[in-house]
């Protein structure tokens, strides 16, 4: 593990394999580089890449200077372009699909983008999210309630209850309790673009670097109605869909994809 330091003096702990390049990874809530899909897709993308996956503040053994703002994680990320060169592709999933988005207005330094079904509520295909659903898991927090704060995200994202129910009986659950602190600064990132209302091309107008916007064939059709949503609000991107996946996306499906995109 390699360390840099953010703008505010967050440390980031991040990984580098490959050659190539360089390519960030960004992880969507509760992911770290050490747990979720990143790992798998970095082993996939280092034949053309020098890929960094990272720890977002708060996470394993990245710090977590107070208070929280958007604006810092997208400082981590200009700190980590600056370690890999002074440029880099970026790739974000989920709600580090959001963030991605959300740096590639401020950092030119990005050079291509590339997401994955950013979890945007745009019209009413879905329920948004509770104007005291942020406050309420921010209590949760507060008093320690971690398991209960995993569970009330988990419900929100649309896990099947079955699934909820067991998790606490499973070995990753500990893994979930210790990020569960981060959960608020997920929902912060994503707070705007989840009220079912739609977007609008000005406020992603800044965003002009070369986007690949893609979605899973499965996936409910509210999450797949706001990333093309996105697709088209951006100045430079193009929309793609995977057939057969769902938001968990497999590696060796995204990877060539990305590949070509970016290698392209």
């Amino acid at each position: 593990m390699s360390t840099t330091r953010s703008a505010d003096g967050t440390t980031i702990g991040f990984d580098k394999a490959g050659q190539g390049p360089a390519l960030i990874l960004v992880d969507g809530a509760m992911c770290c580089r050490s747990m979720g899909p990143m790992p798998k897709l970095s082993a996939q993308l280092t034949q053309h890449f020098t890929v960094f996956t990272y720890d977002r503040r708060g996470r394993g053994e990245s710090g977590d200077t107070a208070p929280y703002a958007v604006e810092r994680e997208v400082e981590d990320l200009e700190a980590l372009i600056t370690a890999a060169g002074g440029s880099a592709y970026v790739h974000g999933t989920s709600s580090g699909a959001g963030l991605a988005v959300e740096a590639a207005k401020h950092l030119p330094a990005i050079e291509k983008l590339a997401l994955y079904e950013p979890p945007f509520i745009v019209d009413h295909s879905r329920e948004p999210m509770p104007e005291d659903y942020l406050p309420q898991m921010a209590e949760l927090i507060a008093a320690d309630r971690r398991g209960d704060a995993v569970k009330k995200f988990m419900k929100f994202v649309g896990t099947p209850a079955a699934f909820v129910a067991v998790l606490p009986f499973t070995p990753v659950w500990s893994k979930l309790k210790a990020m569960a602190h981060t959960l608020p600064y997920d929902l912060e990132i994503m707070r705007d673009h989840q009220q079912g209302t739609p977007l609008t091309a000005g406020e992603w107008a800044a965003a002009k670097v070369p986007t690949l916007v893609m979605d899973g064939g499965k996936s409910p059709a509210w999450i797949r109605n706001g990333t093309k949503a996105l697709a088209d609000a951006l100045p430079a991107a193009q929309y793609r869909t995977l057939p057969g996946q769902t938001h968990m996306v497999k590696p060796d499906v995204i990877a060539p994809v990305l590949t070509e995109f970016f290698a392209g």
